[in-house]
Order: structure tokens, then sequence, then C-alpha cells
């Protein structure tokens, strides 16, 4: 298989004090990936694409693992068969911008449940309500009662331990990431593509085929801001805390109070903001709120 690259030359026009310089530059790849799914129906092999998203190439895997468990279609990992690029296509780019994953005969697949499922979690105009029906019928878990889980201290170390670990984002100031971090502030896993939501995906995704979710003593951090999908995906891997460099949308704080999810926003070396569930956090300087 031929690597694919996650960045690109670029010559460039450089503007200083009204000067124009011709430069090199390198830049994020952005490409689609195809997620098709493969399964049995009624005695017969079926296969359609449920997915096309723009990321940048490399983890294709994970991302697509990271999709179908945020969606709510696999559990485990070994409910999969086999995942694979779709090869012997006519254009060479095209053979990894598609990925198949096979799903095992003995898992009774509805179709029918994509179309619930994208139809809610698009960005096509459904209302909140829906999309937060959607999730409980997905059977979201709800956190139990919050309770001190990480300390205060460990959130301000967090956007430099970030930073320091984006090499792609150094090379081309163009992609965001997700990290994971434990309780004691130590990074588990980090990953970065031009879509926020691909970050997570291969996160999540990377966790769930080393059978390592559900991921409840984990905090989860996001470059950029927190939106209701990032909240939902976070959700769905059953990871209790989530941080954003910027702001969460309203209805990514109403989707972490309904089900116990601790969300925080403005995460600076020196402060955060608490959205929900504060008692997760032991304050250093009192309980929040006080």
């Amino acid at each position: 298989m031929i690597p694919r690259k996650s960045t690109a030359r670029a010559i460039i026009q450089k503007v200083s004090d009204g000067k124009a310089m011709r430069a090199r530059d390198l830049v994020a790849v952005e490409e689609p990936l195809e997620i098709r799914l493969g399964y049995l129906l009624k005695n017969k092999r079926m296969e359609q694409s449920i997915s096309i998203t723009m990321r940048t190439p490399g983890e294709d895997f994970q991302l697509a693992a990271g999709f179908l468990c945020s969606e709510g279609i696999i559990q485990s990992p070994a409910q999969i068969l086999q995942m694979s690029y779709c090869v012997g296509l006519e254009k060479e780019k095209q053979e990894y911008n598609i990925v198949s994953v096979q799903l095992i005969d003995e898992i009774e697949f509805d179709p029918a449940l994509l179309q619930r499922n994208f139809y809610t979690t698009s960005s096509c105009g459904v209302c909140g309500k829906a999309s937060l029906e959607a999730l409980q019928v997905q059977g979201c878990p709800v956190f139990p009662r919050a309770k001190p889980l990480f300390a205060s201290e460990i959130f301000y170390q967090l956007p430099e331990k970030i930073r320091a670990s984006q090499s792609g984002f150094e090379k081309t100031g163009g992609l965001h990431a997700a990290a994971l971090f434990d309780p004691a502030g130590n990074l588990i896993t980090l990953h970065e593509d031009v879509g926020r939501h691909n970050a997570v995906d291969k996160l999540i995704g990377e966790q769930f085929l080393a059978s390592k979710l559900p991921l409840n003593k984990y905090l989860m951090m996001v470059s950029g801001r927190a939106s209701f999908e990032i909240v939902q995906k976070a959700l769905m891997a059953s990871i209790p805390v989530v941080a954003a460099v910027g702001a969460p949308s309203s209805l990514a704080i109403e989707l972490a109070r309904k089900f116990g999810m601790t969300l925080i926003g403005f995460l600076r070396e020196k402060s955060f903001n608490l959205y929900s569930e504060p008692d997760r956090i032991a304050m250093s300087g009192g309980k929040a709120g006080d």
C-alpha cells in the first residue's frame, strides 16, 4: 500500500509591509474519505456507502471504526469481519479514499438505522430535541452522579501538552487535535485532522479497535470549540470530561447536562469555564461555585 501524505507543498505569495514575495509553504492535505458498510441481510451480503467526510489521509481505519462506534452501529471490534481499502479502481488516488468495513454475518443489522442516525445527526436543520432523543434511543449512557475525578491543576497544563505533541499543526498550522489524558494529566494518545470531528473519530476508533472502551476514567481535550457532535461522540465512548480551547455551543451544553458529562471551555494556562457537572473537578481553592 502506498502511504498517503498528510501534508503537501504549495507555492504562495507571502505579503509583508505591502510587498509580495514568492515562497514555498507546507499545507495540510484534505481529501474525501468514503466509508462503505458491508453486512448480511436476508442471507445476502449487501454493501452501501454510509458516509463521506473530508479528512487528512492517515489512520483511516481508526476513523471509520470510530465513526461507526460513535453512531452506535457497532459496539465491539469483534463485530468487524474485515476492514480494507477498495482497490482496483481507475485512479490510484481513489483507492485509498474508500474504506470498506465488513460486519460479521451474526449481526442482525437494520439498514434503516443508518437513515435514522444520519438524519438526526446531520447539520440539515433538524431540531436539537430530535437529536437528543435519538441519542436516548441509541442507549447513550448517562454518567453516574459526579464525584471528584480530576484535579483542577492538571487542566492548566493540557494546552501546552497538546501543542508540544501536534507535529502536523507545527508544520502546517492547519490541523485540529483530539487528545486523551488520564487523571494524572498524562497524555495517552493524540490524533490530528483537518476536521475536529475526524480527529475525535480517529482517537475513539484507535481505542475501540484495541478493546479499551469504555473510556470512563479519562478526559478528552479538543482544539477549537466544542460542538454537539464532539460531545455526542465522547458520550458514546463514555468519556466523562470534555475540555476545549474554544467555546461550547448551546446544544453541546444541553447535551452534556442531560447525560451528566463535565464540559469545559475556554481552557487556558491559568483558567477555564465549567458548563456542567463541576463536582467532577476537585478545586484547589475550594468547590466550584464558591
